[in-house]
């Protein structure tokens, strides 16, 4: 299935402008798959085709058309008011393919283990753009509500973890990323800074820790350690998610904790201590 569409900002040609000038490409219906599931994974919610075509600039007849076929292979799914969201195909190509990422093989059951020793939640987070995920999570025994799950994100700047994320990348860059997606966070707190958050971001690679308190929500806390390529790059991060009272009163347990974890799942993976950019073999 092949539409034509307009070239540039807006994908279908404008009503207004002349059709016999502008410039038009062929767009195929993998293309406009492609265009629904990323608007439905950036949203975070269930969408009509309706709310879809308008969103991503697309012919509701072929929006239609290409999620029909989406539903059909279980890709998509139809709840009972109409709208759309993902498919049990979907969560299977997911789970095979975090089967085969090591690093998230190991991380995630590095996670369970902190999770034990702290009695806290834990997460692995990663960057998805200007954006941090999280990529996995072991909540907890207690009571202590944590509204993040897997598949949150949120702006880089609001957490511990978005931080490290971009650590490694030049001061320029740091600061261009921080300067197109620093938000303003719930609680009011975060920085917004780029210049500031680019230089706590190499602070925070430096000290193998970065700590953030209520600047995403209220009296949470995070306690995050970069898990570190033998390149020295930031590949995840492993943190713990907790009260915000608690950091004050076990602050040198927690953060110990989080360091002994960031380097057992960078040993595991063979990657050992990194120093400037360079693997070594020092003990944990």
């Amino acid at each position: 299935m092949e539409e034509l569409v307009g070239i540039g900002a807006d994908p279908v040609p404008n009503p207004g402008q002349d059709s016999e000038r502008q410039p038009r490409r062929r767009v195929s219906g993998i293309d406009r798959a492609v265009q629904i599931l990323d608007y439905l994974q950036e949203t975070g919610r269930a969408a009509t085709g309706y709310d879809i075509a308008r969103a991503v600039r697309a012919p509701v007849s072929t929006v239609y058309s290409v999620v029909d076929d989406l539903v059909d292979k279980q890709m998509l799914a139809r709840g009972v008011d109409g709208t759309i969201w993902f498919g049990a195909r979907l969560y299977h190509y997911g789970l095979a393919y975090a089967r085969s990422l090591d690093l998230l093989t190991v991380a995630t059951h590095e996670m369970h283990e902190l999770c034990r020793e702290v009695g806290e939640t834990v997460q692995i987070c990663g960057r998805d753009g200007d954006m941090m995920v999280v990529l996995a999570m072991a909540e907890g025994p207690g009571h202590f509500n944590v509204t993040s799950r897997v598949g949150t994100r949120v702006p880089l700047n609001w957490t511990a973890s978005g931080r490290l994320l971009v650590s490694h990348l030049p001061a320029a860059e740091r600061v261009e990323i921080f300067r197109r997606s620093a938000r303003a966070s719930p609680t009011g707190r975060a920085e917004i800074d780029p210049e500031a958050l680019a230089d706590a971001a190499a602070a925070s690679l430096a000290a193998r820790l970065s700590i953030q308190s209520g600047e995403s929500d209220y009296a949470v806390a995070c306690i995050a350690s970069p898990i570190r390529d033998p390149d020295g790059q930031c590949a995840a991060t492993v943190s713990i998610v907790l009260p915000e009272f608690k950091v004050q009163q076990d602050r040198e347990r927690f953060v110990g904790a989080v360091l002994e974890s960031a380097r057992r799942i960078e040993a595991s993976l063979g990657w050992g201590d990194v120093v400037g950019g360079r693997r070594t073999s020092g003990p944990l």
